[in-house]
C-alpha cells in the first residue's frame, strides 16, 4: 500500500513539475524564495497594528508562534524521523525533473516546511482576525490561495511530491490553532490578574 502511494506521488509529481514554461521558472523562483515575502510580512505586520491596535500584539504572537510550531514540526521532528528524500536526490528521477532552483535544498522533504509555514499563516492570520471581529476582513482569504502558490511552487522548482506539501498544510494549520488557542488563552490568564 505505501509503495502504491509512494508511486503514485511520484506520477503526480512528474506530472506537474513537467508542466513547466520559461516564464513560469523565473515566475516560481521568485515565490518560491522566502525573502520575496519579506515586504508582505512587514506590511501585515504594520497592518495589524494600525487595524487592532492593543490587540496586535497578541496578534502577532500567536503568528509567531504559528510559524514556531509549523516551521519546527515538519523540519526538525518530521523529516529527520521519515527520511523520505526530496525528489531532486532520488537517483532514478534526476533525468526527469525540471530543477529551477540552485540546489536541491536538504536531503529529506516530507513535510514541507514551505507548506506548513505558509498555510500555517494563512490559518492564523484568519483566526485571530476572526477572534478580534465579527467579520473579519474578507481580503485576509486571499492568504489561503498565496499558501497554495507557495506550496505549489515547490513541486514546480522540483524540490517537493505533493505529499510533502500536504502533510506541511495539514501541519500548518493545526499548529495555526494550537498557538491561537495558547496565546488566547495566556492573554485571558493575565486579564484576570
Amino acid at each position: 500500500m505505501l509503495h502504491e502511494i509512494q508511486q503514485l506521488d511520484t506520477q503526480i509529481f512528474l506530472s506537474l513539475n513537467g508542466a513547466h514554461a520559461p516564464w513560469a521558472d523565473t515566475l516560481m523562483y521568485w515565490v518560491t524564495e522566502r525573502n520575496t515575502w519579506i515586504p508582505m510580512y512587514a506590511l501585515l505586520i504594520i497592518w495589524l497594528v494600525w487595524q487592532y491596535k492593543q490587540q496586535a500584539a497578541g496578534m502577532i504572537g500567536a503568528l509567531i508562534l504559528t510559524i514556531i510550531i509549523a516551521d519546527q514540526t515538519a523540519s526538525t521532528l518530521l523529516k529527520p524521523w521519515v527520511e523520505r528524500l526530496r525528489p531532486c536526490h532520488v537517483a532514478y528521477l534526476q533525468d526527469k525533473i525540471h530543477l529551477v532552483v540552485e540546489g536541491c535544498g536538504g536531503t529529506y522533504g516530507f513535510a514541507s516546511s514551505h507548506a506548513a509555514n505558509s498555510f500555517g499563516l494563512a490559518a492564523a492570520l484568519w483566526l485571530v482576525c476572526s477572534a478580534a471581529v465579527k467579520r473579519p476582513n474578507k481580503y485576509l482569504l486571499w492568504f489561503f490561495p498565496w499558501a497554495a502558490l507557495v506550496s505549489y511552487s515547490r513541486i514546480y522548482v522540483g524540490v517537493h511530491y505533493p505529499l510533502d506539501i500536504i502533510a506541511g498544510a495539514i501541519i500548518g494549520v493545526g499548529a495555526a490553532f494550537i498557538a491561537v488557542k495558547t496565546v488566547s488563552f495566556i492573554l485571558l490568564r493575565f486579564a484576570k490578574k
